[in-house]
């Protein structure tokens, strides 16, 4: 294989990726615990929801727990999905998603 012909897989690898992860980073992941929802796109949270009816004003604590659950629970979905679409790509190269 010719080196003009490498580096045109290369390149076109890269552009896979690339799409790839914005076709990732554009959805939009859901966590719940308990009492709270939150949204993550691209990473990031974007929306916390806390079901106040249902909960008291002095479990303060008990709420910074449930936020972080599902925060965490949102942010694995998105490192799942950004895995399986990423590692089509990254199989076989060491630290690469």
């Amino acid at each position: 294989m010719n080196m003009q012909s490498m580096l045109k897989q290369a390149q076109n690898m890269q552009n896979k990726m690339m799409k790839t992860q914005e076709e990732v980073n554009s959805k939009t992941f859901y966590g719940e615990s308990s009492y709270v929802k939150v949204e993550l796109v691209a990473g990031n949270v974007t929306s916390i929801k806390i079901d106040t009816d249902s909960l008291d004003k002095d479990d303060i604590e008990m709420l910074e727990d449930m936020l972080i659950v599902a925060i965490g629970n949102a942010k694995a979905q998105y490192d799942k999905e950004m895995e399986e679409k990423m590692g089509a790509y990254t199989k076989g190269i060491p630290g690469l998603f």
